[in-house]
């Protein structure tokens, strides 16, 4: 279940520049389940970032009707699933300058979502901190782009027993993320997240969390944290497109009680998927 500019099955040029370069971005939408109606969860949301990021590299796009069409269409043929969209620069010859003007490849494919992710809905999860930090670079820092060396990196190394994830922290000893997820920590109920300035992903659910939390009267912070900080958090959560919310069990020596709002956000954002 593969479309290259939306040809079923097509080819990707070996002189595509993703492929060369990783030079393109990407993201990872969630289908709507079949109880609720059909299309792909913050679809605008993702789409903008996806051109956001596009701009910051200088490629020329924007999602065209046609696009959005075979998104809606997969996605009330494969409901509760996973719809990745790759976009690179396109063909390029060899070496880095980018050519003047972007013909800009478009990769669909469809994925089911992994059945764990209802468990650890369910259960929370445990996190240990990786010993590959990430390189601080403001100019992709947030983009969802395509080298994603460092995370096969750390992705790479076998996880601790009893821990389903990795903590990662950047160059500097601040705390970033989880490999897959932003973090968001609760203390005397004011919400804080890693600042997304320097390395790490800023997600489309974190983006929605944040709305939400606030539209809730919480007091909510964005700014660099440091691994001493996570131990006073009462709760800790982390946020993305798949999962939705997740409450952290621990952090290697940290322990946290799960939040009692977790759920219910879960409802708000339809990524509940214990129905």
């Amino acid at each position: 279940m593969v479309w290259v500019n939306q040809i079923e099955q097509g080819t990707i040029s070996p002189f595509d520049r993703g492929l060369a370069y990783g030079d393109g971005v990407f993201a990872t939408m969630r289908t709507a389940g079949a109880h609720q109606t059909a299309g792909v969860l913050f679809l605008d949301w993702h789409l903008q970032r996806l051109q956001q990021s596009c701009q910051r590299l200088g490629i020329q796009w924007q999602a065209n009707d046609s696009l959005i069409g075979q998104l809606l269409s997969l996605a009330e043929r494969y409901p509760e699933h996973c719809i990745k969209l790759v976009l690179t620069r396109g063909q390029g010859g060899r070496g880095y300058q980018a050519p003047v003007l972007s013909d800009v490849t478009e990769i669909v494919s469809v994925h089911t979502i992994p059945e764990h992710y209802q468990h650890w809905q369910k259960q929370g999860i445990s996190l240990a901190s990786s010993p590959i930090k990430l390189g601080r670079q403001p100019l992709l820092a947030g983009m969802k782009h395509l080298n994603r060396l460092e995370q096969v990196l750390i992705k790479t190394q076998p996880l601790i027993a009893n821990c389903q994830d990795w903590l990662v922290l950047d160059t500097d000893g601040y705390v970033i993320e989880s490999s897959m997820a932003n973090l968001f920590a609760v203390k005397e109920g004011h919400i804080i997240t890693p600042a997304i300035t320097h390395a790490g992903v800023s997600g489309v659910m974190r983006e929605q969390m944040i709305d939400h939390l606030l539209k809730d009267g919480f007091a909510v912070t964005a700014k660099a944290m440091r691994y001493d900080d996570l131990g006073s958090a009462e709760h800790i959560f982390i946020t993305n497109s798949l999962f939705g919310v997740v409450d952290i069990n621990t952090i290697d020596q940290f322990q946290f009680s799960r939040w009692t709002h977790t759920s219910r956000f879960r409802q708000v954002l339809s990524v509940d998927l214990s129905s």
